[in-house]
């Protein structure tokens, strides 16, 4: 019998601010700032939608709970082999977690997604997830054989339903990369609501709780999730590396302690920006601020630079020190830690292929320049 959880704890909870501190140094910058007396314009990169498995954490998500701090630490290669090799790639599969997806599947999993493949989604957003399909000693999280595993739906897309599937006893997790015949489903749920689970903490979204049951099982097995979003027809996909019984080979993640001291040396704002998601959705924007010494108003529009509609958006930003929100129109607001967070409002959620829409917000404190956005389509 299906049993998909609605409410109670669970210790996988989103990240701490400090990691979410961290993003500030994470989002690619892609044109310079130009400044004109007290009036600025930035460009915004173009990211992905939002929501992995938190519990047990998807490879990408987990590299990004431990390293998300420490991202240049050196000892990642020995301590993190896995995640070191996938922070190598391409750092943007950590940053981009919430965004491992493919659009107009129409429900044909196993016939957009080819064996060896299954973690990056089909290698979804090019080479950028590929390392996630690569067997090896990834860090597991230890369970029994009943559990819960836990998403993160950021964005309160809701489900048509959430497939949860485990690898088979004998295969091996270290040296065969994931086949769908390696996969048993154990759980499939029934249609979600958008907004039904369980409250995060913090960082907005909603928590899905769903009961698994996967018993007769020893050692380092994967567990394989298939997220179809009602929304639209968007499919998120993640790989969760589990231990079954004793003897678990690595240990439970940790959260660096050490803060990063310097944007990624890799970055380059000239660099042509990539996104996490299928080809064509894309989303930039520019903000202008015009400034009055104690406070200030600022101008933010959002324009669909892809080659598919957008049906949904939310912008990511920081304030610098000293300035807060005064009040906001046209867009909805919350925050994630030390995050500030828009979202539309119904009548400006879809925009048309070449087309954008504006929406702004009043500051209190001296801003005289933007602040770094980071902008999700989906």
């Amino acid at each position: 019998m299906l049993h998909l959880k609605r409410s109670g704890g669970h210790p996988a909870d989103p990240p701490a601010a400090k990691r979410r501190r961290s993003l500030r140094s994470l989002i690619v910058l892609i044109a310079a700032l130009v400044a004109a007396g007290t009036a600025a314009v930035v460009f915004i990169q173009p990211a992905s939608s939002h929501g992995t498995a938190i519990g047990p954490s998807s490879r990408h998500y987990g590299c990004w709970e431990r390293w998300g701090d420490d991202f240049q630490n050196p000892d990642m290669a020995q301590e993190d082999p896995m995640c070191w090799a996938a922070w190598q790639n391409d750092p943007n599969a950590m940053w981009n977690w919430n965004g491992l997806y493919r659009e107009q599947v129409g429900g044909n999993h196993q016939g957009a997604i080819p064996d060896n493949q299954l973690c990056s989604g089909g290698r979804t957003g090019g080479t950028r997830y590929a390392p996630l399909d690569d067997p090896g000693a990834w860090k597991t999280t230890k369970v029994n054989a009943n559990f819960t595993f836990t998403n993160w739906d950021q964005a309160n897309h809701g489900a048509d339903y959430y497939r949860i599937y485990v690898t088979k006893q004998g295969y091996d997790a270290q040296t065969d990369a994931l086949d769908w015949a390696d996969l048993e489903l154990v759980e499939e749920t029934p249609k979600i609501l958008p907004g039904e689970g369980r409250t995060p903490p913090s960082g907005g979204g909603t928590l899905v709780d769903i009961d698994v049951s996967a018993p007769g099982r020893t050692g380092h097995h994967i567990v394989y999730m298939i997220w179809q979003a009602s929304h639209f027809d968007q499919s998120f996909y993640s790989c969760s590396d589990v231990w079954f019984g004793e003897g678990q080979p690595t240990d439970p993640p940790t959260d660096p302690t050490s803060e990063p001291t310097d944007d990624p040396t890799s970055d380059d704002p000239t660099e042509e920006p990539t996104t996490g998601g299928p080809a064509g959705i894309a989303c930039a924007a520019t903000a202008t601020v015009n400034s009055w010494g104690s406070g200030a108003t600022v101008t933010v529009k959002v324009a669909n630079t892809g080659t598919q509609a957008i049906h949904n958006w939310m912008l990511h930003w920081q304030w610098p020190a000293g300035v807060t929100l005064s009040n906001i129109w046209s867009a909805s607001h919350s925050t994630m830690g030390t995050m500030e967070m828009a979202a539309p409002v119904d009548w400006n959620k879809e925009i048309p292929v070449g087309g954008s829409v504006e929406f702004g917000l009043n500051v209190s404190g001296s801003l005289t320049s933007a602040p770094t956005f980071e902008c999700l389509p989906s």
